[in-house]
């Protein structure tokens, strides 16, 4: 392996060392979304409701590619962690590969299914082409994110949290150019509108797949090579898909989830559609820091844990939880109250705000337990503690938000806002959970390195 300075990462690295990066490589990333989203909604209000339609789709194909990639954070964290450099390059040139070739072939099905999965989300005529053309093409080049994705896992865990932020921030520019081009600009006599902004995002993580990969053999992080994979270690494969098959289980069966509440918002009318795209747009601001904080302290938590130190994790989670909580909360608050006003740079509906502000009220609860998830199952994880989030995943995603939702939003006709109270529910009873489970230490014994 490579020469190069080694960053520590343990029980006295500070939380903001990693998770400022990352809060700004995520707020970045939310602006991207939102200027996507703005600028659709300047252009035609129908296809800002269809590319929300089409990146649930994105999202679900995102989770398949993390199967590997999540598994890389943890395998790279713990053997960092253990000092066991020798096999760090293997492990990066098989999780590349892999992801790269599944990658492919997820891209080639969910093209392929594009018809079906619009009849499956009740789309209406008016938003379908929009939706299949943005998935044909983002859909198509979907491989992208699978590099793109474990990349960034590896550099994150040797301590480069900053190279997310700063590509990130690169996306959005070119992703915005891209954008202006083809709807306002130059490009849009060619009136391709929804495909341009697809082409636009393409192109931007064409790019910041190059750029990742430049800074890994620049800062001598380590190497790909095929011969690494000579002989082919099966027995890790097998592993890292031991360790990211549940995980992507959990996020999958709450995509799946996700996407059955939508279509009962798909079936309530195009106002609600677009409340909750332009909701979505805002919420999404409210639960950076958290993000942000939960993933550091996987890193963190998957190091220590790796080398031996189960004591230090415990007690640097609940650590985590006593600074993310306060800020989540204030910033779900903040997106309620300002919501009235907010909403009006999306739309001038005032049907669809006044939905927007039940859906905001809601979130202040949806943000609480979504807080206590992300810490929680984030470090349950880095342990190696992989299998209950997906039980727990599994029972309170179907047997509590889809059942109330269901029942306050459809039966009991409160709309769009009761689909989120059903959401709130699950994810506050679900965060209290796998809380008490980190507790009580169930998580003791399940590294997944080889002492």
């Amino acid at each position: 392996m490579n020469t190069k300075k080694t960053i520590v990462i343990d029980e006295k690295t500070p939380l903001l060392m990693l998770a400022g990066p990352m809060f700004l490589e995520l707020f970045l990333n939310t602006m991207l979304n939102n200027v996507d989203t703005l600028m659709l909604s300047h252009y035609n209000e129908y296809a800002v409701g269809a590319v929300g339609n089409a990146n649930i789709i994105m999202f679900m194909m995102n989770i398949l590619f993390n199967v590997i990639a999540t598994a890389t954070s943890v395998v790279v964290a713990q053997y960092l962690g253990a000092k066991q450099y020798d096999k760090m390059n293997m492990i990066y040139t098989l999780s590349v590969v892999v992801n790269l070739v599944v990658g492919v072939l997820l891209s080639g099905a969910f093209c392929a299914a594009n018809p079906l999965i619009m009849n499956f989300l009740n789309v209406s005529p008016e938003m379908r082409p929009y939706s299949m053309i943005y998935i044909y093409i983002v859909g198509g080049g979907g491989f992208l994110m699978a590099v793109f994705n474990v990349m960034l896992q590896i550099l994150r865990c040797n301590g480069y949290t900053k190279i997310g932020m700063w590509v990130t921030f690169s996306i959005n520019l070119i992703n915005i150019c891209g954008n202006y081009l083809f709807l306002y600009g130059p490009l849009s006599s060619l009136n391709m509108g929804v495909a341009g902004v697809a082409i636009s995002t393409v192109v931007a993580r064409t790019l910041a797949v190059a750029a990742l990969i430049t800074f890994f053999y620049v800062t001598k992080t380590g190497r790909f090579s095929l011969k690494y994979l000579n002989p082919f270690p099966g027995k890790l494969l097998t592993k890292m898909v031991k360790i990211g098959l549940p995980t992507a289980g959990e996020n999958l069966t709450y995509n799946l989830y996700q996407t059955t509440l939508l279509s009962f918002v798909n079936g309530m009318g195009n106002d609600a559609v677009n409340a909750r795209a332009y909701c979505n747009s805002l919420i999404s601001f409210a639960m950076i820091f958290s993000n942000a904080a939960a993933m550091s302290t996987q890193i963190i938590t998957g190091h220590l844990v790796g080398a031996g130190k189960s004591d230090e994790a415990y007690k640097r989670v609940f650590k985590t939880l006593r600074t993310s909580m306060p800020i989540t909360l204030a910033l779900s608050i903040a997106n309620a109250l300002l919501c009235p006003y907010t909403l009006r740079f999306f739309t001038s509906n005032e049907n669809i705000i006044a939905l927007g502000q039940m859906i905001m009220i809601a979130d202040i609860f949806v943000e609480l337990g979504r807080c206590l998830n992300m810490t929680f199952v984030s470090s349950l994880k880095a342990a190696g503690a992989y299998i209950f989030p997906l039980i727990m995943g599994i029972l309170c995603n179907w047997g509590l938000g889809l059942t109330t939702g269901y029942t306050v939003g459809v039966l009991l006709g409160v709309g769009v806002a009761g689909i989120f109270a059903g959401t709130a529910t699950d994810e506050c009873i679900r965060g209290l959970i796998v809380m008490y489970y980190w507790y009580k230490k169930k998580w003791l014994g399940k590294s997944v390195v080889d002492k």
